[in-house]
């Protein structure tokens, strides 16, 4: 089984990336500019909605029941789907995921041995390095969002969860579609950048028979370049996360108050695409929807860990997050960034790859105060760490073999009375040797890096439980 979370088995840990970030201030400018800019946008529209609570409550509650009974409502939704004209496929991870997708490729293209296909932003995709799998057969996938195109012509890495480009300025963005466009004259003015990218895109929209997209909400996009890619080619593969389905149009309403307002401080989403089946003559003609589990169902299992899977990718909490702020996204080593990305990138890996992410907080709550479906992103943090700490604990082997055994022991010790007792008095007879003007100084092993530079206060000749029992003895046990 191969479960794939966009770079993170093959990306530095996360204190190590985060101090080359840190040390990149036009980095840091640009990702403090736009987060700035964003959680203003989205302040102002919060506000506007006296119900924003509500919403908060009932976008919750949808996901929370949607989740506690996905089995059925998967099972359904491939039911309407096929009814729709559509085809469901089941991948288990992503490696499945990637050989659907070039199978259902090759059999819709057989005329060409190194088709192209277009693709609507899909983060879905990015999870299971969709794009490396398609070029590594021959099949070219081309990025029509304008922030991915320029993740993509750029040879670059997202950096954000809505924003992917969020690290680039629009100067960077102007050299990377000179050289990459052959535009040597275009200008860093943004309507100069976006009629730049509309003229490259076009001709490709209308050549391209196969068009990839994602799914917000099973299925719903939000994205204008996703209008074109579901009408205008012959065939349409979407991606889906299981957790991405949710029970009505009517719960749908809800989303499509908070998620605008938390993404991008928009009171709506510039378009809405409804995708509803196989229509003769008029948009795809052939209609395949992945169903992708790549260690979701695992977490369903765990009340905590399941809400993760509420998360609606609406990258509020690393608008808010403090350390994503400072570092940007890249720094996290995987596709998902910032704190939902530091609690849903290691529950989906097994805490394999990526066990330095859950520590990449200040556990300040903010994550958790602008969430649009209220997932506790420090309460879950705080799950993973522990999750960590007891495998480590569980090891005997290399460095952490000698504390595990010392912590375990103590253990031990102290789980009862008179065991600490006696460790206590041993402990007093044998700090004499290094004991000076009531502080303890050069211990041996690791004890000693403490007494390098701290104080140890040396232990009392009597110790508070041999006071308390002289005292209920009373004056005349001295």
């Amino acid at each position: 089984m191969s479960i794939v979370v966009g770079k993170t088995s093959a990306a530095p840990a996360f204190p190590i990336a985060a101090k080359k970030a840190l040390a990149n201030d036009q980095l840091r400018r640009n990702v403090a500019h736009a987060t700035n800019v964003i959680r203003t946008k989205r302040a102002i529209r919060v506000e506007e909605m006296p119900d924003w609570e509500q919403l908060r409550d009932a976008g919750s509650a949808v996901k929370q029941h949607t989740l506690a009974h996905l089995d059925h409502y998967l099972t359904e939704f491939e039911r309407n789907c096929t009814r729709a004209g559509g085809t469901v496929h089941w991948a288990r991870d992503a490696d499945e995921a990637n050989r659907i997708a070039i199978a259902l490729i090759r059999e819709h293209s057989s005329d060409n041995p190194n088709p192209d296909v277009i693709k609507v932003k899909t983060m879905t995709s990015d999870e299971v390095q969709m794009n490396h799998a398609l070029e590594a057969v021959g099949i070219t996938p081309i990025e029509t969002d304008l922030a991915d195109m320029i993740v993509q012509l750029g040879n670059d890495e997202p950096s954000h969860i809505v924003v992917p480009a969020l690290h680039r300025n629009r100067f960077e963005i102007r050299d990377i579609f000179r050289d990459k466009m052959s535009k040597p004259e275009l200008t860093e003015n943004p309507e100069d950048l976006t009629a730049a990218a509309r003229s490259y895109l076009r001709e490709r929209f209308l050549r391209t028979k196969i068009a990839i997209s994602g799914a917000n909400f099973a299925i719903v996009e939000s994205e204008g370049n996703g209008r074109m890619c579901v009408t205008l080619p012959e065939v349409l593969i979407t991606l889906i996360g299981i957790e991405k389905v949710i029970p009505t149009f009517n719960d749908l309403e809800v989303f499509l108050q908070t998620l605008p307002r938390s993404a991008t401080g928009e009171r709506m989403n510039p378009y809405n695409s409804l995708w509803t089946g196989v229509t003769p003559g008029d948009g795809p003609q052939a209609f395949h929807i992945i169903l992708l589990d790549n260690g979701r169902t695992k977490l369903l299992h765990d009340e905590l860990e399941r809400e993760t899977l509420q998360c609606i990718r609406c990258g509020a909490c690393l608008n808010a997050c403090p350390v994503y702020r400072e570092t940007g996204g890249q720094a996290y080593g995987s596709i998902y960034a910032g704190p939902i990305g530091a609690i849903l990138s290691p529950q989906l890996q097994n805490l394999e790859h990526s066990r330095s992410l859950p520590y990449a907080s200040t556990l300040c709550g903010a994550c958790y105060e602008v969430c649009p479906v209220k997932i506790n992103i420090p309460e879950v943090l705080i799950h993973l760490r522990g999750q960590i700490v007891r495998e480590d604990q569980a090891t005997f082997t290399g460095k952490l073999a000698v504390e595990n055994v010392a912590m375990q022991v103590a253990a031990h010790l102290f789980q009862h009375p008179k065991r600490y007792e006696a460790a206590m008095r041993a402990a007093r007879l044998g700090q004499g040797i290094f004991e000076k003007n009531g502080q303890l100084q050069n211990l041996p092993g690791m004890a000693g890096a403490w007494t390098k530079s701290r104080d140890l206060r040396a232990i009392p000749k009597q110790s508070f439980r041999d006071w308390w029992k002289q005292r209920e003895k009373g004056p005349q046990a001295k």
